[in-house]
């Protein structure tokens, strides 16, 4: 097994040595980078707005899923509305608000 440390030039030692240094410097550089305080920071700001992205995506398909459902016990598929349907709910709304109309009104007497 040779050594190849034998046979290397004084000029090529200290070139390794400084390819070693630059190469060290760097990543030195790069772990104060990561480390800095930030750097932390906004690392966490990233993550916490992915994943409020990521949350208000879900909302969004869940609220979406919800209103076409809605719409589809109240519209056919024709886009007319379901007169069956409509009309019993639009009476009980009607009712609701009339009642919370009538219960103000005594309250301020």
């Amino acid at each position: 097994m040779a050594d190849t440390a034998d046979t290397r030039t004084p000029a090529q030692i200290e070139a390794d040595i400084s390819r070693r240094r630059a190469v060290l410097a760097e990543t030195l550089d790069e772990i104060g980078v990561r480390v800095h305080p930030k750097t932390i920071v906004g690392d966490a700001k990233a993550r916490v707005a992915s994943n409020i992205d990521h949350t208000l995506g879900r909302a969004y398909v869940g609220v979406n899923r919800a209103v076409s459902d809605v719409k589809a016990q109240f519209v056919d598929e024709d886009g007319a509305p379901r007169l069956e349907r409509v009309v019993p709910v639009a009476l009980l709304v009607v009712g609701v608000v009339g009642l919370l109309t009538l219960g103000t009104r005594r309250r301020r007497r």
